[in-house]
């Protein structure tokens, strides 16, 4: 399947940030974020590495971020990572498609994540059929069980 341009853009913007992470680019981090980030976390309250990264308060890059899988779904960029046994993670970007600033940002730190899609009026909904647009995979990289959260797009 071909991603078409919008989608290319908003990938580009996400994998740009992490590779900018990853180098200590502060300066392209700050043009990638919004200055309003909205920003959510699900996840024990030391597992916050992400923040401290984009907060400046880890600048030694205490938690690698390493990107599994980057998949596009309307929209948004879903990021999935595990690092070992002990750390699974899942974000989820929003990125506006006209300039690829990201807008919005949602991370899960040890949470089995499902997307579906619930909007109103798709064929979805007539047919009462919700679903699964996408599902984390970390069942075969971790030996024990995670909290399930159902995100809706």
């Amino acid at each position: 399947m071909a991603i078409s341009e919008p989608e290319s853009h908003v990938r580009k913007s996400v994998e740009m940030l992490y590779d900018s992470l990853k180098h200590g680019d502060t300066e392209t981090v700050a043009k990638l974020l919004a200055a309003d980030l909205e920003w959510w976390f699900h996840g024990p309250p030391g597992c916050q590495h992400m923040m401290r990264m984009l907060t400046g308060e880890s600048m030694d890059l205490e938690f690698k971020f390493k990107p599994r899988s980057i998949t596009v779904i309307d929209g948004r960029v879903i990021v999935e990572g595990w690092e070992g046994n002990e750390a699974y993670w899942v974000h989820v970007w929003t990125v506006n498609a006209q300039d690829g600033l990201i807008t919005q940002f949602r991370e899960y730190f040890n949470t089995w994540i499902t997307i579906r899609d619930l909007r109103i009026g798709s064929i979805w909904e007539i047919k009462q059929i919700r679903p699964t647009v996408w599902q984390s995979e970390p069942q075969e990289h971790l030996k024990r069980s995670l909290p399930g959260l159902v995100l809706a797009i």
